[in-house]
């Protein structure tokens, strides 16, 4: 009989091996169980954040709310309340729904032209070899601009004496009077607040094409010849989340953050010339001295920009798809 002896186990010649392939689990299981030892030490590291966000925002909120429902006199001296009238006066206005309407278009305009031009330039960036960084910097240089600097500058490009584009407008026959006459005056305020906005874009749009993977690029062009189609084909879908985060932030920015451009624009200008609804809650709350009737103008966009977002979120995000 041939003895042939039995061949070990793994784990008897390699018993180190064994053990070295369970730590990587020991850790990964370890490491999933790291907390904060003690328990108020993550809001201790939210606390600056959350009481910058209840003193500007929050606090000012419940203030307005009440103070929407009340008549309040100019010098504090006392308030009457007055149910819902604040909120009827606003909404059944002409005045006030007129507003209202060109707010909506103004919106519309800002943030169409915003996002198209911003798109356009990054993707013409993108495609710049030489002299990119010079490029670069000379679009987003304009973001740096404070938005009163900016309508003041547009106020220069449109005055009736030393304004280029009175001058441009002139040579075709549009005898531009921004200040004075109603639609003049909206074409260069929609103007300004485009040109303000385009390098915020631009600088969002360039990280998402910089971003797309180069193997997808080759891929898409073996596939396809035509340009455009392969834009919109291939690379826009990967740019939607990014295109869907500045469609809120732009419509914000035109909502609100142009308050700056209409004020330089419109100061102590004639009577007719267009506002925003943001602009027309600054004029009968300081300038007037309707607190009540301000606080409900303001309550009133918030709630519309509210609703705003939510559709957006409802409606368009599930076009949107990430990763």
């Amino acid at each position: 009989m041939t003895y042939v002896p039995s061949q070990p186990s793994a784990t008897q010649v390699l018993p180190g091996l064994a053990a070295k392939a369970k730590k990587p689990v020991v850790a990964t299981e370890t490491a999933k169980r790291v907390q904060f030892s003690p328990s108020l030490l993550p809001y201790l590291f939210l606390a600056p954040q959350l009481l910058v966000i209840f003193v500007f925002f929050y606090w000012p909120s419940v203030q307005a709310v009440q103070s929407s429902f009340y008549i309040e006199d100019p010098f504090g001296f006392g308030s009457t309340f007055v149910g819902f009238s604040n909120y009827s006066d606003a909404l059944f206005s002409a005045e006030y729904l007129s507003i209202a309407k060109f707010t909506g278009i103004f919106t519309i305009l800002v943030t169409v032209f915003s996002l198209a031009i911003g798109l356009l330039l990054a993707v013409k960036a993108d495609a710049v070899i030489r002299g990119s960084s010079a490029y670069k910097t000379l679009l987003i240089s304009v973001y740096a601009i404070a938005p009163p600097v900016a309508g003041l500058i547009g106020m220069m490009f449109f005055d009736q004496h030393i304004g280029p584009f009175v001058k441009i407008a002139s040579f075709f026959g549009w005898h531009m009077q921004v200040g004075v006459n109603y639609f003049d005056t909206a074409f260069a305020m929609v103007f300004v607040s485009v040109w303000k906005q385009i390098p915020y874009n631009f600088i969002f749009f360039l990280s998402g094409l910089q971003s797309v993977p180069v193997s997808v690029r080759e891929a898409a062009y073996l596939d396809c010849r035509s340009g455009v189609r392969r834009f919109w084909t291939v690379i826009m879908p990967l740019l939607a989340p990014t295109a869907f985060f500045l469609l809120i932030i732009n419509v914000t920015y035109a909502l609100f953050d142009t308050f700056g451009i209409i004020d330089v624009m419109v100061k102590d200008k004639a009577a007719n010339n267009p506002i925003t609804l943001v602009y027309k809650v600054f004029l009968d709350g300081f300038r007037g001295n309707d607190i009540g009737g301000s606080s409900a103008q303001s309550v009133i966009l918030m709630v519309v920009v509210f609703v705003l977002t939510v559709m957006q979120f409802r409606f368009l995000e599930k076009r949107i798809h990430y990763g």
